[in-house]
């Protein structure tokens, strides 16, 4: 009994220990963000990274999404009469959480694995040791400009995936369930609030700093996952994991103070 206690103390303490650990990472992070210098061209080049290399899979995602919420919701209220709230349904299903959700969701899949992947690399290459000897500081250079970049990004294509689904459930609705396309834009406004809007923007900063910092993190310690390429693909799959179940998780907790 002893020793399973033990053993189970040693989990956890090594546990919080690497909880620890990874906060002083993004502490120190947001320090060197408050800090100048600041390298805006890396800045810019993340941005381009993170939101213009995305577009295509958001498009895609966003579209689908509002059309097979439009027609599982119309059958649905179909049912109590209420087809005329189609539109504010899916409005405020994709702007409250079905938008910043999926969108941060892709993203990590998509550019979460590459990050991680690449400062994985330049570990175990030795760059970044590189960097610390030409007294370089890699927080500065490698860090910084991808969390300004994702919480900078993250937003805006959470806006551009609702928009898109918006108009994905309207041609569901309009064109081919019949709905009047007046009663579907004029219940929007109706009953879709700025609360509503700024409940789906603190959502997507806040998913912008989870994946950001979790990839970086799991790219610049590789070597606590292993060595070599085996390291690299064991940080890219728990940064991606890691991440995904993070966003959901504080998904829900801060949908249920903002409600």
């Amino acid at each position: 009994m002893i020793k399973l206690l033990r053993i189970l103390g040693g989990r956890a303490l090594s546990l919080f220990k690497k909880m620890g650990h990874m906060l002083m990472f993004l502490l120190n992070s947001i320090y060197y963000i408050c800090v100048p210098p600041f390298k805006f061209r890396l800045l810019l080049k993340q941005i381009r990274f993170f939101g213009n290399k995305s577009m295509i899979v958001i498009l895609l995602t966003g579209s689908f999404t509002g059309m097979v919420m439009a027609l599982q919701i119309y059958h649905t209220l179909s049912k109590f009469g209420s087809e005329a709230l189609l539109g504010p349904a899916v409005a405020l299903s994709l702007i409250r959480e079905l938008g910043p959700v999926l969108s941060a969701l892709m993203v990590t899949g998509r550019a979460g694995s590459a990050l991680t992947a690449e400062i994985g690399i330049m570990r175990i290459s030795e760059q970044i040791d590189a960097l610390v000897s030409m007294a370089l500081n890699p927080m500065r250079y490698l860090i910084v400009p991808n969390i300004v970049a994702a919480i900078i990004v993250f937003p805006l294509l959470a806006a551009i995936f609702d928009v898109i689904g918006i108009y994905g459930g309207y041609v569901i609705a309009v064109k081919l369930l019949g709905l009047s396309e007046g009663t579907y834009f004029s219940q929007i406004d109706t009953f879709v609030e700025w609360k509503d809007v700024r409940i789906g923007l603190y959502k997507s900063i806040s998913f912008g700093v989870i994946v950001s910092w979790i990839s970086c993190y799991k790219g610049y310690f590789t070597e606590e996952t292993g060595f070599g390429a085996e390291g690299v693909s064991r940080a890219t799959t728990d940064a991606v994991v890691m991440s995904s179940v993070l966003i959901l998780i504080w998904d829900y907790f801060l949908g249920s103070v903002l409600l």
